[in-house]
């Protein structure tokens, strides 16, 4: 029940997905998704309120927006919305927003009076409406004002916690996701190019995600991939226009990202576009984030696919398997290492983490079992370090920690120490148990 807001046909799949028309093709059931419409396509604003009514109908909305996305856009929703009769819009602006508890509550308390939540913005101010719309029970909409990351389609919200800590909490499904390329496309270029490096991630999580499946038993499906790999293919033939921020390139971004979004909702998991790449952004973000002048996700998420896809490549160049050794836990480096309000959920994930001897005896007979097999089938999915730099150069997506004003010692840590505070299983892991990371950390991943 989509509309695309244009005829081109790169909106199609997306609609078919929306509409409950696309099949798992590992299972053939009909894939479920809550979005009920996402629309990208140009000058949107010009029917704004017939397609924000049409999937969520109120009198009063309020329209959520920060200083610079209010300009790009949403004092001009708010005006069409207080011209219609019978409808009012709330105008609230949020000055310097973080996506953190305490302005989640504030985003609860200033739109309290409204009966349905619009978003009009990327991350943050997504994330924020998007998590105090599902607090209330209150229904929210999307207005995306740049192509910078897979948010949009998803059910989860990053927010920072009143510890300081970072987290990945259960929220809901917009009811409806509006992509204006008019808007995206004038949006700065730094954005659009992390939203690249956000999408090129597929490769690299791929691999791990993989890799987990076949060494723990991780639930792993091709399904997700299958949703956009002729996408991904098509985008990277546009990653120039991307830097040039052209309209149909910010619209193929736009589609992959939506894409991968929506490939989550097929499994119903984050592990399609999220492993040992995230793993390092996410230890940036929680332990790094004071020692470095805000990067953005996106951006970070590029950097560290180039370090995963470099990592992935030095094992999977070895036709004999990597030998795991008995891990030990550091208990003492790191209650030194974290603060006091992580110490407990990191060494809850190093431990269940840590191998024993008999663990890592029988992890080395099913890696030399297993190897020939997994290693293949880890090539078909691999996209070589060089070719990945190539593509993110090409978008103008930063390639080192030193593009985004990062400490490389800062980012040698988190390549380092990063799989010991997620659980999920990626190379990061197989390398560490292999006494394999800190070599390849001094190399300068």
């Amino acid at each position: 029940m989509t509309s695309s807001g244009t005829d081109r046909p790169w909106t199609r799949l997306i609609d078919h997905v929306c509409a409950g028309g696309w099949k798992n093709p590992e299972t053939g059931l009909v894939i479920d998704v809550a979005f009920k419409r996402i629309d990208i396509g140009e000058a949107l604003i010009d029917s704004a309120t017939d397609r924000v009514r049409e999937v969520m109908p109120a009198t009063r909305y309020a329209i959520v927006s920060d200083s610079r996305t209010h300009d790009a856009l949403a004092s001009r929703l708010v005006a069409r919305f207080n011209a219609q009769p019978g409808l009012s819009a709330d105008d609230v602006v949020l000055q310097d927003p973080h996506a953190d508890e305490a302005t989640v509550a504030q985003v609860q308390q200033l739109t309290r009076q409204a009966e349905a939540v619009i978003a009009v913005g990327s991350g943050t101010i997504n994330d924020l409406c998007k998590h105090a719309t599902a607090l209330d029970g209150r229904d929210y909409c999307v207005f995306g004002t740049a192509a910078s990351m897979n948010g949009y389609t998803s059910a989860t919200a990053s927010i920072t916690l009143a510890n300081g800590m970072k987290a990945t909490l259960p929220s809901h499904a917009a009811k409806g996701v509006f992509l204006d390329l008019s808007i995206a496309s004038a949006a700065p270029q730094y954005l659009s190019a992390a939203g690249f490096g956000d999408s090129l991630c597929r490769s690299t999580a791929q691999v791990d995600w993989y890799l987990a499946h076949r060494l723990h038993g991780t639930a792993y499906s091709d399904a997700p991939y299958r949703l956009h790999a002729d996408d991904e293919a098509l985008l990277i033939a546009q990653a120039a226009g991307v830097t040039r921020q052209e309209p149909a390139a910010i619209g193929a971004l736009h589609r992959v990202l939506t894409l991968g979004g929506l490939g989550i909702s097929v499994v119903g998991s984050s592990h399609p576009g999220s492993m040992g790449e995230h793993q390092i952004s996410h230890w940036i973000d929680n332990f790094a984030a004071s020692a470095h002048p805000g990067s953005i996700h996106g951006q970070q998420i590029g950097i560290a696919s180039l370090t995963m896809a470099r990592l992935q490549a030095l094992l999977l160049k070895e036709h004999e398997p990597p030998t795991v050794k008995e891990t030990y836990v550091d208990e003492k480096a790191i209650r030194k290492r974290y603060p006091s309000a992580a110490v407990d959920g990191v060494l809850k994930v190093a431990t269940s983490k840590a191998l024993s001897a008999n663990a890592a005896a029988l992890l080395n007979e099913k890696l030399t079992e297993n190897w020939t097999s997994i290693r293949e089938r880890l090539l078909t999915m691999h996209v070589p370090p060089n070719v990945l730099e190539q593509h993110l150069r090409a978008a103008s997506t930063p390639l080192t920690p030193a593009d985004i004003d990062l400490d490389p010692g800062l980012y040698h840590d988190a390549v380092r120490h990063a799989a010991e505070i997620r659980d999920r299983y990626s190379m990061l892991d197989l390398a560490s148990d292999a006494s394999l990371l800190d070599d390849f950390v001094a190399s300068g991943c």
